[in-house]
Formats: structure tokens, C-alpha cells, sequence
């Protein structure tokens, strides 16, 4: 940023709420220092709450609950002895890795990048605008690659239809940051959500079944809600405010495709239709493999379909980015496609120390009998209080909204949050599928805004190319009517859902009863 912008912004109260975010946010430990801290706080709270004789009622089994000291010999003994398989037994560990084995290849060969350039380079110009915050929405099942390719791809496309260019990578990132929890399929976002989900519910209710498909319907809703919202936020807000782009229209035939890579990419999507009709027709028939075989249903959480997900999204991926890289020639031959998976796992490597921290804090978390206590003494309160129904629903997103400026890490928080509220919820009727896609609102909807957002540095390069003077208050002012929107939209859909007591997935109501 230049010192002008930045002189701009402490002048106005607006750049000193700013900076005041920047400076708390950048104070803040990694998460994984952030892990450890809670993972220390919960040894020692866990010690004062054991001897102050803390207890509840299990409201399924009626069994006392009490805390457990995790500073005793056997606490420590536990503690010390469960390192190894505290880790092993995380759930969202190997189903990340299993699914970036397939996404990994897919987005490394290149399949990704050439599928979102062709799939608004020849798009009439009336509809540029819908497509590439299409696509920004569609692109979080891609991983990283949403969020770096697509934006100085939408500028190349702006400039070659005479707009500006900035207004387009604007538009990008709010489809890919702000519609995070978006999308028309079943990624992997919905299986690292539903892993923190489904366990967190079990505390409560042992026989609680809940699959990565829980949010989907509701997903598939926010997807073309979403799209028509960001369309007239960029059109009638965003636009208006940039006049005509007076720099050169350089690099516009970076978005064009190559003929090789045009006859990759339909082979591409020949493998992923061969796919699709491989599992409709194990689907189809009365005894049909997908099928669970006591209730027939293919939706159902006990059926292979549902509980099969992990390994066909893995598939659905891994399938065409291997086709593609071989016709391209970014895969010649099987020693390089196994390289790509192991480069994909290498990338993970953040993501693994992250996962090994935060399963010893969620194993202490739940020795410690700490969670289903906060949960019922949390669901009590609230009750008593009479915060429930829509008004806590929308102070839970309003709330998770104002957590994700501060900690990026969608997962990191889930893992901390999860734990507490979901069981919580539970306890006041409410679906954990509904809890979770609150969640996911709240942690999409300030995306676009935080400057802690690990990739709004990028976003920021990306402008500068286009706008020399363009700042941190640029971007947040910007990206505001989109979160804001955002926000209206995507809280008056979950109400609507929750009024007409509309399933968010299958097998997943809005209610729950034990």
C-alpha cells in the first residue's frame, strides 16, 4: 500500500477500524500455536472444574456427567500415551488426503485451470459477469486454484469485452472467497465440515448419523441465489464506481485455449460423464449396489452411495485431471501422475501439522467431558434465556462472521467451535446439519473482507497490475457490498428453510429429535 493510501485511511474513521482489525488479527499466534494454547487452557481447566465438583446430567443416557482431571496420573498418563493415536484416529485427516490424491492431479495437470478459462472465454458479454462468479463459486471444489487463476483470468476476459478490468477480479473473488460454502457438488469442503460435524453430534446422540451430503440441497440453492445477488452487487455497485480503463490491453490472449487443450478437456469430460453413468446405474434397480439394503433409499446415511462418498469425489477428480494431463502431455506416463499425487501431499503439509495439534485438543476436549458439559449448560442457559429459533440461528452466523476475520482457517475454527455448538444445538432440537451450514455461512460471508484472508495479499497484487493506487481500503470497500449482500441473501434462504422446515441434505432436516 502507499503511504498516501495509507495516510487516507488513518484520516477517516473507516481506515481506523481497518488497521485496528489488521493489528489485532496480525497479533494473533498461527493456529497451531493457537491449538496448543487451547490445548494447555483445557489441562488446567480441566484440573479447577474437576476439583470444584462441576457436573451435569446426560440428557440421552441420564448418567452424571463430571469433569475429568486431565492433570492426575492417569490424565497425564493418557495424555502422554495418546499422541500417536489421537492422530491416527482424526476423521478430517484422511479424508482431506484421500480427496486431494483425485484433486491434487486434477488441479497440477492443469484440467482446472483450462476448465474455468473455457468456461467463460467464449460467453456472450451480457453474461460474463454471472459466469465468472459461476465458476469463482463452483471453483472452491479446486482447492487453491479458484483463487489464484481465476481472478487475473477475469481481468483478461474484461479487457476483452472494453470493462475495466479490476471490476472483473472483484467479481471472481467474491464468487470464489464470499461463496465458499456454495456449490452444485459435493466437495471437499462438505466432507472436512461433516467430519468435525458428525462426531461433535455423537457426543451427545451415540447414534447420530450424518454424511457430507448433509448441506448439499441447501448448497445447490445458495449456488444460483448467490450468482444473481454478486451480478447485481458488481453491476450496480462495483461497476459504476470505475470509469473506463485507460492502460493497455496487454496479455488478452492468455485466456485462449490451444487446440490440444480444447480435445483434453472434452476427453475430460467424457470420463467424468462415463463416471456419472456408472454410478446412476449402480444406482438404478431394487436391489442396486448404492442402495442401502433395509430402507432402499440411495439418499440414506448408512448407504454405500452416502458413506462412499469420500472415494467417488476422489474419482470424479482424479479420473479426468489423469486423462487430461496425458493427452496434454503433463502426464507422460504413471511415474509422474503418482509424483503429481505426492506433490499434492507435500502442499498438505501445513494442513497435516495443523491436524495433529488440533486432534490432541479435540482427544483432551473430550476426555475431559468439558464439551458436553459447556453444551448443556450452554443449551440451558439459552433456553432459559429464550434465545432460540431464528434469532439464534442468525446471531450463531453473525458470529462465526466476526471469528473468520480474525482465524482464516475455516477448519481450525470448526474444530474448535464444533465441538460446543453443535452438541449444543443438538440439545435445543436442532439439526447438526443445520448448525454446520450456519457455520459455513458465517465463515464464507467475511472472506472477501479480512485482511488476514490468506489470499487477500493476492487478490491486492492482482488490482495493483491494473491500479497503482489501490490499498487495503480499496479492497474492503470493494468487497463490502458483496458480504453484505451476501449476507441478506444467503440468511433470508437458511430462514426460509428453516420456516417451511426444508431439508439441507438428505437425511438432513432443519429439526432433530433423540
Amino acid at each position: 500500500m502507499t503511504n498516501s493510501v495509507k495516510a487516507q485511511e488513518k484520516k477517516s474513521w473507516f481506515g481506523k477500524v481497518l488497521t485496528s482489525i489488521e493489528v489485532a488479527g496480525n497479533r494473533l499466534p498461527d493456529p497451531v500455536t493457537l491449538f496448543v494454547i487451547f490445548c494447555s487452557a483445557i489441562i488446567l481447566i480441566s484440573w479447577i472444574a474437576s476439583s470444584s465438583g462441576i457436573s451435569i446430567i446426560h440428557p440421552a443416557s441420564g448418567e452424571t456427567v463430571t469433569v475429568v482431571n486431565l492433570m492426575s496420573r492417569e490424565g497425564m498418563t493418557r495424555i502422554l500415551t495418546g499422541f500417536v493415536s489421537n492422530f491416527q484416529s482424526f476423521p478430517p485427516l484422511g479424508l482431506v488426503l484421500v480427496v486431494m490424491i483425485g484433486a491434487g492431479v486434477a488441479e497440477k495437470s492443469g484440467l482446472m485451470q483450462t476448465a474455468m478459462k473455457n468456461s467463460i472465454s467464449k460467453v456472450p458479454a451480457n453474461l460474463v459477469t454471472a459466469t465468472i462468479v459461476l465458476v469463482g463459486i463452483l471453483a472452491n471444489a479446486a482447492g487453491d486454484a479458484g483463487f489464484i487463476v481465476l481472478p487475473p483470468l477475469a481481468a483478461v476476459i474484461f479487457l476483452s469485452i472494453g470493462r475495466h478490468p479490476v471490476v472483473g477480479i472483484f467479481a471472481a473473488y467474491a464468487g470464489v472467497a464470499g461463496g465458499f460454502a456454495a456449490n452444485l457438488m459435493i466437495n471437499m469442503a462438505d466432507i472436512l465440515a461433516a467430519s468435525f460435524t458428525i462426531p461433535a453430534a455423537q457426543v451427545i446422540d451415540a447414534n447420530y448419523q450424518g454424511t457430507p451430503a448433509m448441506n448439499w440441497y441447501f448448497i445447490m440453492a445458495s449456488t444460483l441465489f448467490l450468482v444473481a445477488a454478486a451480478v447485481f452487487v458488481t453491476e450496480r455497485i462495483i461497476a459504476p464506481r470505475f470509469g473506463a480503463y485507460e492502460g493497455v490491453l496487454e496479455e488478452a490472449t492468455k485466456a485462449e485455449i490451444s487446440l490440444q487443450e480444447r480435445k483434453a478437456l472434452k476427453w475430460a469430460g467424457a470420463s467424468v460423464l462415463f463416471l456419472i453413468i456408472v454410478l446412476i446405474s449402480l444406482s438404478v434397480g431394487e436391489n442396486a449396489f448404492m442402495k442401502d439394503p433395509e430402507t432402499g433409499s440411495i439418499l440414506a446415511a448408512s448407504s454405500p452411495l452416502m458413506k462412499g462418498l469420500v472415494p467417488i469425489v476422489t474419482l470424479i477428480f482424479l479420473a479426468p485431471g489423469l486423462v487430461y494431463g496425458k493427452i496434454t502431455g503433463s502426464i507422460k506416463n504413471d511415474k509422474e501422475a503418482v509424483t503429481m499425487m505426492g506433490d499434492s501431499m507435500r502442499d498438505m503439509g501445513p494442513y497435516i501439522i495443523l491436524a495433529f495439534v488440533a486432534s490432541q485438543f479435540l482427544a483432551y476436549f473430550n476426555w475431559s467431558n468439558i464439551g458436553v458439559i459447556m453444551s448443556v449448560k450452554g443449551a440451558e442457559f439459552l433456553k432459559n434465556a429464550g434465545f432460540t429459533g431464528i434469532g439464534l440461528i442468525i446471531g450463531f452466523i453473525i458470529f462465526s462472521s466476526f471469528i473468520n476475520i480474525f482465524i482464516g482457517s475455516a477448519s481450525a475454527k470448526w474444530a474448535i467451535m464444533a465441538p460446543i455448538f453443535v452438541p449444543m444445538f443438538l440439545l435445543l432440537g436442532y439439526n447438526p446439519a443445520l448448525t454446520q451450514m450456519a457455520y459455513r455461512i458465517g465463515d464464507s460471508l467475511t472472506n472477501p473482507l479480512s485482511p488476514l484472508f490468506p489470499y487477500f495479499p493476492i487478490l491486492l497484487a492482482f488490482a495493483r497490475k491494473y491500479d497503482k493506487k489501490a490499498g487495503i481500503g480499496t479492497m474492503i470497500a470493494n468487497m463490502l457490498p458483496y458480504s453484505i449482500v451476501f449476507a441478506i441473501v444467503w440468511t433470508i434462504l437458511l430462514v426460509i428453510f428453516m420456516i417451511f422446515n426444508i431439508p439441507l441434505g438428505p437425511d438432513a432436516g432443519i429439526y432433530y429429535t433423540m
